[in-house]
């Protein structure tokens, strides 16, 4: 069986899996997707909790989008093509919620803001965890200090566009995120996901999970502010699936149950070797491909195989994850050590780290290979020679493929 794995942008990579082993490649399920524009369309004409966007804007003198940046796949630009025909979109500004990540790129620019980007590029701020101006709201039950984006605070009208996937640590991606980590210091992303390497903030749970408790909390704290979301799911092919509009919590309940629809998938059996792909964009770097790892691990059987795919365009992403990861041969002990003082990026790496100590982790990049072992991988060039080795040390081995390893979350029999 060949299997062609998408790699960067436009790249292939083949393996060649024998037919007795082949358990099969799955994918974020099908489902039937309307055009964008009447998906969203229908969203606006009945939000959740609000009479009408239109009746939301009345009055509003200070009317600010936070907008998702360039590694994630939110579909900004053709939420902004609807939005066009029921306001005049220069009179709002643009808050793009980078949480700690950098600043887009001109591409992503244009990959966010589609055909609006010349005529709302004045009206673009992008947030930055360090050096934004941020007001200090208070302090959240868990104790993180609540620090959030001035333009925001300050804001008497807030759009939310956002899409809703599932997240390795918060549970799910969309409403809250915006905020916390997305327009927040980073002093307060620190602190909110040191919470991250506790066992019950894991994809899909919400109930319990000290990491959404904290982004909701964060939420608590600007409870008055007029907020309006625009929150999507989207199929595996980017393809805009469902749309919930309105009222931030209320919409972000109701997308979870539709991404639900989407990405949940059910696979017949644990395997022996998993082959975890992460797509562009979210391939852009070590940090951010830790989520097609993290996805992949619930189909793998203890004492498997896991090959991650991943371009790593960018490189390793935060220092601090790579310097923890790297910081023993044993993954025992790097998780040991982030005991011993935490800083932001640890998180993954001891979501990482977790794995390493029951499984062995490949993976396929362009990273310097000697990056890769000092933080207690395999590298490998082709996902072909990964797999051979993998094949080799156990011929008998049931091999399962995520091509979307990022936004699948395999779902075994129990």
């Amino acid at each position: 069986m060949i299997v062609d794995i998408r790699y960067g942008k436009d790249g292939v990579q083949q393996v060649d899996i024998p037919e007795k082993n082949y358990v099969g490649t799955y994918y974020p399920k099908d489902v039937v997707c309307e055009s964008a524009d009447k998906v969203i369309t229908e969203s606006l004409d009945h939000p959740i909790g609000y009479q009408s966007l239109e009746a939301f804007l009345e009055g509003g003198k200070d009317i600010v989008f936070l907008v998702n940046d360039g590694t994630r796949p939110t579909p900004t630009a053709a939420v902004l093509d609807v939005l066009e025909k029921r306001m005049d979109l220069r009179s709002a500004r643009y808050l793009i919620a980078t949480g700690t990540h950098r600043a887009p790129t001109e591409e992503e620019y244009r990959n966010i803001f589609g055909r609006h980007l010349e005529a709302l590029r004045d009206r673009i701020v992008v947030h930055d965890a360090k050096n934004s101006e941020c007001v200090n709201l208070g302090t959240s039950k868990n104790g993180t200090p609540m620090e959030v984006n001035k333009i925001a605070v300050d804001a008497d009208r807030l759009i939310v566009i956002t899409s809703v996937e599932p997240h390795y640590f918060a549970g799910w991606t969309g409403g809250r995120k915006s905020f916390l980590p997305g327009v927040a210091s980073y002093r307060t992303v620190e602190a909110n996901h040191k919470m991250a390497v506790r066992m019950d903030a894991q994809a899909l749970e919400l109930a319990g999970n000290p990491v959404h408790e904290d982004m909701m909390d964060a939420l608590e704290v600007v409870k008055g502010k007029m907020i309006f979301s625009v929150q999507i799911v989207m199929d595996r092919h980017h393809n805009i699936y469902k749309s919930a509009a309105g009222d931030l919590n209320p919409a972000f309940e109701q997308a979870v149950k539709w991404g639900e629809e989407v990405f949940i998938v059910p696979v017949p059996c644990k395997a022996d070797i998993v082959i975890s792909a992460a797509p562009y964009p979210m391939d852009v770097d070590l940090y951010q491909s830790q989520k097609a790892l993290d996805n992949g691990k619930w189909a793998l059987k203890e004492g498997g195989t896991i090959i991650m795919v991943s371009k790593c365009r960018e490189g390793t992403g935060s220092d601090n994850f790579l310097k923890l990861l790297s910081s023993s041969k044993d993954p025992r002990e790097v998780i040991e050590n982030i005991k011993a003082g935490y800083k932001l990026g640890y998180h993954k790496a001891a979501k990482m780290a977790e794995i390493a100590t029951w499984a062995k982790i490949c993976a396929v990049t362009d990273l310097d290979p000697e990056i890769i072992r000092s933080a207690n991988m395999t590298p490998y060039k082709t996902v072909a020679e990964a797999f051979k080795d993998a094949l080799a040390a156990n011929p008998d081995a049931k091999v399962l493929v995520f091509m979307e390893g990022s936004v699948t979350i395999p779902k075994p029999p129990e």
